[in-house]
């Protein structure tokens, strides 16, 4: 393989030099304090306090979104690849389907006594909670997009006998790139929703709050504090575009030269921090080696292996089975206690939920599908709107709860049907931002050959713009089922002041029971019984259109 030369510095090379330290500042002064000792302390409303805070909050999200990556890029190709697919799937429709409380209940404890008397447990507990807000998402964007591969392209594949690296690298990362990028937007967002609870741990007689955006906006909830609220929702909108200007925009930017068509749109993103990369010398060389070093090494440890290169299984299948054998002979034996008619008293609630979850569901997908793919047509106005679509995604919804409370006892409104609407507002953005990528991933050529036919209105609509996006609208709605079930735990108990308004489901049952002391196994019992409803949702349902999206709907 022939190595790039490496070129000297031009004045690019020191701009991006200059950045590239400043980042690496903010990234130990975000870290400083991660292994010191915990010394639990009052979350202060100064507004000067709130920078630093940002930049632990900044810190604890962008390392949540570099662990969703790396899970999404082992989880997904084994789950779409191996026999192990039924399992594999259906375990993440579990893990998609446990709330984020209950992740903190199950871990908050556990990386506290890992660290004990440090402030690295919490902090690995907060990490965790924004993680399994993110993974999820990306992992089933990864893995429609490895089940939808154009068949021209798995056959040339064959033809050249990649082996299963090359076919990694080469073929299937890149194909998945530009809508993994747009998922990776929305997981961030999706963060963003919990941050207030991940940074503000509340279980039982655990109560910590650290130092972070999300914590100064419960503080500030607490104290009825409107002016910190809003300094802290400006500083979140700060910290979004910081991330969508550095990280997004150019990732969007550099992921368009992976969209699959025969010849290129005719408006290509831009981004400034892209411009300048691709304008310096010696970090452009250094890095291009880098990677083909990388890369070399790779394929030449799987081509002395005389076979391809695989992991092994058992080393990571094998905790699970005992794991989850613990915990299921764990949760029957907690649940035998509370008695059969607490059972199908839970299971009841959770009927009442499933019902509002597909009310919004149908409502969300008529609202944002055609917006998403509209705004895709227009690739342009896509990027304009890219980091106000990320702000209203990722502003907590839940904020707004108290204020639509006062409003329900102003008008005497019942939560019963208005609790739909609320949960709507924290998960209709899955379906917005898949409708988003479906449509910026629609081949040049197939646009052009509509417009020849003259298609227009409907039909054009039923030929091209729903089939060619169908795969992306479902991994949009698997998501946005997932991340609904999950609101309805903040959506079914809303408060305005001491009154406490309460709607019939299955959220506010987890809800009530998530603080009472000694709840476990109530709480167990509700997480499992909202795990059980998603887990068939995804059976009986979404698994029959991934299977449709791929043999009928790909390109």
């Amino acid at each position: 393989m022939t190595f790039p030369r490496m070129a000297g510095f031009n004045r690019y090379d020191l701009l991006a030099l200059a950045l590239t330290l400043a980042l690496l500042a903010l990234l130990l002064r975000a870290s400083a304090e991660v292994a010191g000792p915990f010394t639990p302390a009052a979350i202060s409303l100064d507004p000067a306090r709130l920078p630093e805070y940002a930049l632990r909050t900044a810190f604890r999200m962008g390392l949540a979104l570099l662990l969703s990556l790396a899970f999404t890029l082992a989880y997904a190709p084994l789950a779409a690849k191996t026999r192990l697919e039924p399992f594999l799937v259906s375990l993440l429709d579990i893990l998609q389907s446990v709330p984020i409380l209950g992740f903190l209940a199950a871990t908050a404890g556990a990386f506290a006594g890992l660290f004990p008397g440090r402030a690295l447990g919490y902090e690995l507990a907060a990490v965790f909670a924004v993680f399994t807000s993110q993974a999820w998402n990306m992992a089933f964007s990864f893995y429609q997009s490895l089940k939808t591969l154009p068949k021209e392209l798995v056959e040339v594949a064959a033809a050249f006998r990649l082996t299963p690296w090359q076919r990694f690298l080469r073929l299937e990362l890149p194909y998945a790139l530009p809508g993994l990028v747009w998922n990776a937007m929305m997981s961030m967002s999706g963060g963003w929703f919990f941050v207030v609870a991940a940074e503000a741990i509340a279980v039982g007689k655990t109560q910590v709050a650290l130092p972070g955006i999300g914590s100064y906006m419960a503080a500030a909830i607490a104290q009825g504090d409107g002016r910190a609220l809003l300094y802290a929702t400006l500083s979140m909108l700060l910290v979004i575009l910081l991330y969508d200007q550095l990280l997004f925009r150019p990732l969007v930017a550099w992921s368009e030269r992976f969209k699959y068509e025969e010849r290129p749109g005719q408006e290509v993103p831009r981004s400034p921090v892209l411009d300048l990369l691709r304008r310096t010398r010696f970090l452009k060389g250094a890095t291009e080696r880098l990677f083909s070093h990388l890369l070399e090494a790779l394929l030449r440890r799987e081509r002395r292996s005389q076979r391809p290169l695989r992991l092994p299984l058992w080393p990571f299948l094998l905790p699970l089975f005992l794991l989850g054998g613990a915990g299921l002979a764990s949760l029957l034996a907690q649940v035998a206690a509370l008695g059969l008619g607490e059972v199908l008293r839970v299971f009841l609630l959770g009927l009442w939920t499933l019902l509002r979850v597909l009310g919004v569901l149908a409502l969300a997908a008529l609202v944002w599908v055609p917006v998403g793919i509209l705004l895709g047509l227009r690739p342009r106005l896509a990027q304009r709107t890219q980091a106000f679509l990320q702000f209203l995604a990722a502003f907590p919804a839940n904020l707004l709860y108290p204020f639509f409370a006062l409003l329900l006892l102003r008008h005497h409104l019942s939560l019963e049907v208005f609790a739909a609407f609320l949960m709507v507002l924290g998960t209709q953005w899955y379906i917005l931002f898949n409708a988003i990528a479906g449509s910026l991933a629609l081949p040049e050529e197939l646009k052009e050959a509509a417009r020849s036919l003259g298609l227009r209105g409907w039909a054009l609509w039923r030929r091209l713009l729903l089939p060619g996006t169908f795969p992306y609208l479902v991994t949009g709605l698997v998501t946005a089922s997932g991340g609904t079930w999950n609101a309805s735990i903040v959506a079914e108990v809303v408060q305005w002041g001491s009154t406490t308004l309460e709607a019939t489901g299955l959220g506010s049952y987890i809800a009530r029971w998530t603080l009472e002391e000694g709840s476990g196994p109530h709480l167990l019992l509700g997480l499992a019984v909202m795990s059980l409803y998603v887990v068939a949702m995804n059976r009986l349902l979404w698994r029959r259109l991934y299977r449709l999206a791929e043999e009928r709907f790909r390109l």
